[in-house]
C-alpha cells in the first residue's frame, strides 16, 4: 500500500489525530509556539519539556521520560489525569525518542515536535535523526518551533510559509537525485544534491506555499519563516 492510499484510509477509517510533543531543547518564541497548537490537539511532554506547555496555560496528556528535567510539581497533573510514562535513567534512548515511541501507540496521522533545535548540537542532530525513523514515513512528521520547522522528502513535500522565507534542501544520508520545485526563486529542475556540497542551501519562497519533489534519496527540508 503507497503512502498515499495509506493516508487516505486512514483518514477514511479514523478521526485525524494531531500530536504536538514538546521536547526539551530550546524555544525562540513561546508565542510562536502558541501558534501551532489547534483546539484538538494531543499535547505529550518528552520530560523538562513539558514547561513549555505549562507556560502556554495548557495542560499534557502524557508525560514521557526519565523525569530528571522536571522541576515542577507533578502531583497537580497527576491529580488532572496526566499520564506519567517514567523510564530509569540509564537507559539506551533519549526522552525524546522514547516520547516518540508512545505517541505511536495512539496512531497518529500527524505529529509536530516543537523545541527540539538549538541549544546543543549533538541532540539536534539526533532528534533530526529520528525524524527520518522509516515508521514515520506513512505520516506527516515535523520539526517546528515556529520559526523554523525540519521535515524530510522522499517523495514530494510542500512548504507553506510566505515570501522571502527561507528553505534549503539538505541530502541526508547520500546523494538525492531528481530534485524539483517549484514556488522557489532558484528552481532546481531534476537535480542531484550531494551532502558535501551547498547547492540547497537559503532558497527563498516566492508566495504562500512551494513544493520540492524528488526521484530517489531523503532530503531533508528546512523552512526558516522571515520576521
Amino acid at each position: 500500500m503507497n503512502t498515499l492510499i495509506l493516508r487516505l484510509w486512514r483518514i477514511f477509517y479514523f478521526a485525524m489525530t494531531r500530536i504536538l510533543i514538546f521536547a526539551n531543547g530550546e524555544l525562540p518564541s513561546l508565542e510562536a509556539a502558541r501558534g501551532l497548537v489547534r483546539a484538538d490537539d494531543l499535547l505529550i511532554g518528552a520530560d523538562g519539556g513539558t514547561r513549555y506547555i505549562l507556560e502556554l496555560g495548557l495542560t499534557p496528556h502524557s508525560i514521557v521520560g526519565d523525569l530528571d528535567s522536571v522541576s515542577f510539581d507533578l502531583q497537580p497533573l497527576i491529580d488532572k489525569g496526566v499520564q506519567i510514562v517514567q523510564f530509569p535513567g540509564d537507559k539506551d534512548e533519549t526522552d525524546l525518542e522514547l516520547t516518540i515511541n508512545h505517541a505511536l501507540t495512539f496512531h497518529p496521522d500527524q505529529i509536530v515536535i516543537v523545541a527540539a533545535l538549538g541549544e546543543r548540537l549533538d541532540q539536534t542532530l539526533g532528534n533530526i535523526g529520528l525524524v527520518s525513523d522509516m515508521r514515520l514515513s506513512p505520516l506527516d512528521v515535523r520539526i517546528d518551533d515556529g520559526v523554523e520547522e525540519a521535515i524530510f522528502c522522499r517523495d514530494q513535500v510542500r512548504v507553506r510559509g510566505r515570501s522571502g522565507d527561507l528553505v534549503s534542501l539538505i541530502p541526508w544520508q547520500g546523494e538525492v537525485a531528481g530534485v524539483l520545485t517549484d514556488g522557489l526563486k532558484w528552481p532546481l529542475q531534476k537535480e542531484t544534491l550531494y551532502p558535501h556540497k551547498t547547492r540547497g542551501i537559503s532558497n527563498e519562497m516566492l508566495g504562500a506555499e512551494a513544493s520540492v519533489a524528488i526521484d530517489s534519496g531523503l532530503l531533508l527540508v528546512v523552512h526558516r519563516r522571515q520576521s
